[in-house]
């Protein structure tokens, strides 16, 4: 009760908690007017013994970024240990999580692609040499649901690392990017961007990341853009997150921690020493064109190097970079120079390329897609509403009828490893063979299916994820998805050197990734791009090398279709093992006729005919079975309930009941109407009985509906055999005669 009391006290004097709390903490806050909303940055009140810690806020949506790092490498660390967690906590928008358990638990796929959004342009920047482990972790505190929390997590992460001491050479900026009516927009709100297939209006969700005078990395889902447009949203994003990295630098003079002393080792004796030992060796193992020989080569090189070295260099923490530097500068120095890379091509062909389709026999679609030495079997399953995904997310549970599930194992790359669930690459390279092959999927309306497009991936060497696009397109066409057009994808890479000499690579293998200084990949179909994708390993790739990269892109993506035409052009019949849909929409006050009380009419529909029935609340329903009969009978049976007579048709129906006065008939469903006598036969009748009699089949004729809504039936202008009307001889002479 004493500091409470003291409090009280102290208030009781004229004072506040607010003084209270300025002598406890030391707070640094900054805000700017960043597009329609405030950005701002504060830090010095919570989570004060991390090394690094901002709450950085965007209108109402405030994520908690922290970053702490280890004083030492560990011995032996032959890599830069940098962890992030982006996490969602539901109750940042009053949400309690869904499932047994009512807490986070592992990863969402959103939370694990916003780890890797941070993460990539993040690494870069940090000093060479430095690999001290480094933990950030963004925590979403509230969200808005209008701002969306990953550029505001990015933002966070971005000035945390700034203020924390660790050899970061920032800050970046980060901002999303929207494409309405011809302008680009700076961080569309939440629903323009949730689910853009639906939204013919805005065409693109770019996210972009860079520090002043580069551009990092580059995220997007787009329709059907051209290039020239990507590189103005990609300029545009980067002019509008100029502000956001002046604000960070202004906040990190007020408050950052004095810089951690690290000095950048210096092993230019001990690579001076392993280039004598072994630069011939290296340089005759990247001339093998084959990936295993070289790989092989590689290691026999790296081995003999080894053992041309002394104790004290072996136990060097600094030899696998210099290793690592020869062979960079191997590969490099011949691209550079006008060479040619390492399996011969020069810097605009696309490997060899070969697709199939129809390859597994019950499979739904399935297609086999080589290039070079990466290889994709990726194969397509189609379902029905109830195999949709329910995703719960902050801003509410929403539904995906598209799927794409991507698989490394480490067969193909021939090495052995630990198989386990999907990490983080794998997510990622499946959400971008996502965004590249959603944009050309039907509306929901036309092809009632869920689509579930899973690519194995059996080889490897380089961008197995554009192999998941061009196989994901063909399968899909094999298994009958009416898709607007085909998608193909390339990966391109650069090679920059200090004295500003640079070289586009097309098509670039797993060691030009590894030792390059970009990975640029593009997808999209003959008329544009439908997803981007760029890490940058160097500040400083200008516009001038993007359309470059771009253009080289697009003539790569050109000539990867006309091979995969070769193989399908067109969408395929379905596959006989497929589930076949019927749709049809009826009234919304009908709805409850076709449930039933308690969902008796609709279980009995199910149970009749065999097929799965869907309703939703608009009216909509989906019908589907690999039966055709089956979806025919349970399509009559609903037909019949809420389906209206119409005036003038012949029906067949029942007769129900005599009475002296006629018969009553049921024609139609539950419906009955009434034959008059004077309406049975072209003669007079005394009773119906004399021509009916209970249970016949008869035709009739809706004549109408008298003033109480009675139903009046007709039969002697109805063939009893053809259900034919019978056209009076009056007529037929009056036909004839004109």
């Amino acid at each position: 009760m004493g500091p409470v009391r003291n409090a009280a006290r102290h208030m009781a004097r004229g004072g506040s908690l607010r003084e209270i709390g300025k002598h406890m903490f030391n707070v640094t806050r900054k805000s700017i007017q960043w597009g329609n909303e405030t950005l701002t940055l504060e830090t010095g009140k919570v989570a004060r013994q991390a090394d690094g810690s901002v709450i950085a806020t965007l209108g109402e949506t405030s994520v908690m970024a922290n970053v702490t790092f280890a004083k030492s490498a560990k011995p032996g660390q032959d890599f830069f240990p940098l962890t992030v967690h982006y996490q969602e906590k539901y109750y940042a928008a009053g949400k309690i999580p869904g499932g047994f358990f009512k807490r986070e638990a592992r990863p969402s796929e959103k939370e694990t692609l916003t780890s890797r959004l941070i993460d990539r342009p993040c690494r870069p920047l940090f000093v060479d040499g430095f690999k001290n482990e480094v933990l950030v972790m963004a925590t979403v505190l509230s969200h808005d649901l209008v701002n969306e929390p990953d550029i505001v997590a990015m933002i966070a992460a971005s000035a945390a690392l700034t203020i924390s001491g660790v050899p970061f050479m920032g800050p970046i900026g980060a901002a999303r990017v929207g494409f309405s009516n011809g302008e680009y927009v700076l961080n569309p709100a939440v629903d323009d961007i949730q689910n853009l297939k639906n939204n013919p209006d805005q065409r693109l969700d770019l996210v972009i990341a860079g520090t002043k005078d580069a551009v990092m990395m580059v995220e997007s889902e787009a329709y059907e853009l051209t290039e020239a447009e990507m590189l103005g949203a990609v300029k545009f994003g980067h002019a509008a997150m100029q502000p956001v990295i002046d604000m960070i630098i202004d906040f990190a003079e007020d408050c950052a921690k004095e810089p951690f002393d690290f000095q950048a080792p210096d092993y230019s004796d001990l690579y001076a020493k392993v280039k004598a030992a072994g630069e011939t060796q290296m340089r005759a193992a990247f001339a093998l064109r084959d990936k295993q020989e070289r790989t092989n080569a590689i290691s026999a090189a790296v081995e003999a190097i080894k053992g041309a070295l002394g104790e004290e260099d072996l136990a060097d923490a600094n030899l696998g970079s210099a290793i690592k530097k020869l062979e960079s500068s191997i590969l490099r120095g011949d691209i550079i120079n006008g060479g040619a890379r390492i399996d011969g091509r020069d810097n605009k062909t696309v490997r060899p390329i070969v697709a199939e389709t129809g390859i597994l026999p019950r499979t739904h679609g399935s297609a086999l897609f080589t290039r070079g030495e990466t290889q994709g079997l990726v194969v397509t399953t189609l379902g029905t509403g109830e195999d949709e995904q329910i995703i719960d997310a902050l801003h509410g549970n929403s539904r995906s009828n598209f799927l794409l599930h991507y698989n490394f194992p480490p067969y193909s790359v021939g090495e052995v490893g630990r198989v386990g669930s999907p990490g983080r690459r794998e997510i990622g390279h499946g959400k971008l063979a996502w965004r590249a092959l959603q944009a050309v999927l039907p509306a929901a309306t036309d092809f009632p299916y869920t689509i579930r497009v899973v690519s194995e991936i059996t080889e490897s060497n380089g961008s197995s994820s554009m192999a998941s696009v061009c196989g994901g397109s063909l399968s899909m066409m094999d298994a009958g998805v009416p898709l607007k057009a085909p998608v193909a994808g390339v990966a391109m890479g650069l090679i920059l050197e200090e004295d500003g000499k640079w070289a586009v690579l097309t098509d670039i293998l797993g060691d030009e990734d590894h030792l390059g200084d970009m990975d640029f990949k593009v997808a999209g179909t003959a008329n544009g791009i439908t997803s981007l994708q760029m890490d940058i390993k160097v500040a400083g790739i200008t516009p001038e090398i993007m359309e470059q990269a771009l253009a080289q892109a697009k003539d790569g993506r050109l000539h990867i279709l006309g091979e995969m035409n070769k193989a399908l052009s067109a969408p395929q019949g379905f596959s006989e093992y497929a589930p076949k849909i019927e749709t049809l929409t009826i009234p919304t006050d009908k709805i409850r006729e076709v449930i039933g009380s308690g969902g008796k009419v609709i279980r009995e529909i199910v149970e009749t005919s065999g097929a799965k029935v869907d309703i939703n609340d608009d009216g909509v329903i989906k019908i589907a079975s690999s039966d055709a009969n089956a979806i025919k009978k349970a399509y009559d049976m609903i037909w019949s309930i809420v389906a209206e007579p119409e005036e003038g048709h012949v029906y067949t129906g029942k007769v129900v009941k005599l009475v002296d006065f006629g018969a009553f008939v049921n024609f139609f469903g539950k419906r009955d109407g009434l034959v008059h006598v004077s309406q049975i036969a072209n003669k007079r009748l005394n009773h119906p009985n004399e021509i009916l009699k209970e249970g016949q089949e008869v035709k009739v004729k809706l004549l109408g509906f008298d003033e109480r809504g009675k139903v009046r039936l007709g039969m002697k202008m109805v063939d009893q055999e053809t259900g034919a009307e019978i056209v009076p001889q009056k007529e037929k002479e009056d036909a004839a005669e004109s």
